[in-house]
């Protein structure tokens, strides 16, 4: 630990860091994108891929953030310069921290948009607003619900008030105590919709949906699926793990640590399939994804359903607070950045990041209506924030902290900051050297379409073998073995 570092506020303990850093990665995308993923690219296999992916990207990645944070003790930024520098490196490298908050920042400033429509149609829920005869009516209240810019920005702004409200109470008095029952809460409700639907007909062919092992649909297109899934389902490279590691106390184990949120992270989006999809073929419908499922189809269900309305409500209660676990997250980083350097009070750096927030998603949520044609390059305010995010500084951020913490970094930092055994640690380091980096890079490459425009779908793959082939290679070469044993 550096001499720089100040005290800093801790979880109480290791399960507090698991349930908040789970509620970072089970967002709104988890609950539709990852069971109708599964569904659609082979079932069990799909599950199996996907699982190896987080093995072999999101573990390694996450368990090297963590580690930066807990011995960084800092926002993204100062960690990422602590650890650097302790090193001997250049400060310069400290970018990446900056990169990684700013993303977090971006990424927030859209997504309150979307957690705004989980907020707005508990309501409609409640207040018997969700009335119509087919889908079609469903779509027209949903492009009604966007195209009205004092009822989208209303929902969104309020997400934007809850999120710094419990944030501004700190660490273990916001953060961990609101995580401490809304997790366990989502739970619950997914417990009671899967037991609904035990018993509404359409159980075992969404069981069968799920995870029935069907190898012949698991496509090249399928494998990246759960590789680009694998990664971004972690909260990675947006500076929300590693600002939660920063709060991690000592004799916590990074690595039971992580292994444990991707445990959970895994199970919760399961559980939402067998929530979600035995309802939505128990009215004979298509488990279609996106908006579509959650905020068409589904509400059409319900209303089809006995006590409809209570299992909507439920829905939808879980689903805003899958938004707000997310959302605390993001922004957790650049409240401890303003916290840590201006000197100012937490409830302050928080309440000025809203509003600064705010600002900037308002632009989001005009892209929907008063906003729709101010477009830039063919993409609104909206669509920028997500491509630029996602498919460019998520990726990047996070092969250049793999690669910093497997090649520049002193080896002994990570060997005490981990506390691995020395074969654990040896594989770990072989995995941010090479196989994480190498999963990042095919990420990159196919979300911004250069492999499917050139290639085709088996060139990413193609690539990642025979730099595997020729990395196993220079793993049994004397330098790389002194490398690892010292």
């Amino acid at each position: 630990m550096t001499t720089e570092q100040q005290p800093r506020a801790q979880w109480l303990g290791r399960w507090g860091f698991v349930l908040a850093a789970t509620g970072s990665a089970v967002g709104l995308g988890n609950i539709w994108k990852f069971p109708y993923m599964t569904g659609e690219h082979g079932g069990g296999a799909f599950v199996l891929v996907y699982l190896v992916c987080i093995l072999a990207v999101g573990v390694p990645v996450m368990m090297t953030e963590i580690a930066f944070g807990r011995r960084g003790r800092g926002s993204p930024i100062d960690a990422v310069r602590r650890v650097v520098t302790e090193s001997g490196r250049s400060s310069a490298w400290s970018l990446l921290g900056w990169m990684a908050m700013l993303c977090g920042f971006m990424i927030l400033s859209f997504y309150v948009v979307v957690a705004g429509w989980s907020f707005s149609y508990l309501w409609k829920m409640l207040s018997g607003g969700l009335n119509g005869s087919g889908v079609d009516d469903m779509a027209a209240i949903f492009v009604a619900n966007n195209e009205n810019p004092f009822n989208l920005g209303f929902w969104s702004t309020l997400v934007t008030l809850v999120t710094m409200l419990i944030v501004g109470k700190g660490v273990q008095a916001g953060i961990e105590k609101s995580v401490s029952w809304m997790m366990p809460g989502m739970v619950i409700m997914l417990l009671i919709l899967i037991g609904y639907g035990a018993f509404s007909g359409g159980f075992g062919e969404a069981w069968s949906f799920l995870f029935s092992f069907n190898t012949g649909s698991l496509s090249s297109e399928g494998m990246l699926a759960a590789l680009g899934h694998a990664f971004f389902t972690l909260s990675l490279a947006s500076g929300a793990i590693l600002t939660y590691g920063s709060y991690l106390p000592e004799g916590a184990s990074i690595g039971r640590t992580t292994f444990s949120v991707a445990i959970a992270d895994t199970l919760v989006a399961l559980m939402a399939g067998l929530a979600i999809f035995p309802i939505i073929f128990a009215n004979g419908m298509s488990p279609e994804g996106g908006p579509g499922l959650l905020f068409m189809s589904l509400p059409l269900a319900f209303q089809a359903m006995p006590l409809g309305t209570l299992f909507g409500v439920l829905f939808f209660v879980m689903l805003s607070m899958a938004a707000l676990t997310s959302s605390i997250s993001m922004v957790e980083a650049t409240v401890s950045w303003l916290v840590d350097n201006k000197g100012i009070t937490r409830r302050t750096a928080a309440w000025g990041t809203g509003i600064v927030l705010w600002l900037v998603s308002t632009l989001a949520m005009l892209s929907f209506n008063l906003g729709a044609d101010w477009t830039l390059g063919g993409r609104h305010f909206f669509d920028w924030l997500d491509y630029l995010t996602s498919r460019w500084m998520m990726p990047l951020g996070g092969l250049g902290m793999v690669l910093l913490a497997g090649f520049v970094l002193k080896s002994e930092t990570f060997r005490e900051e981990l506390g691995l055994a020395p074969h654990w640690h040896v594989l770990w380091l072989f995995m941010v050297r090479y196989v994480s980096p190498l999963g990042i890079m095919v990420i990159f490459v196919d979300a911004l379409g250069i492999a499917r425009l050139q290639f085709g779908l088996h060139w990413p793959w193609l690539l990642a073998v025979l730099a595997l082939i020729t990395l196993i290679g220079e793993l049994l070469s004397p330098r790389l073995r002194r490398t690892l044993a010292g």
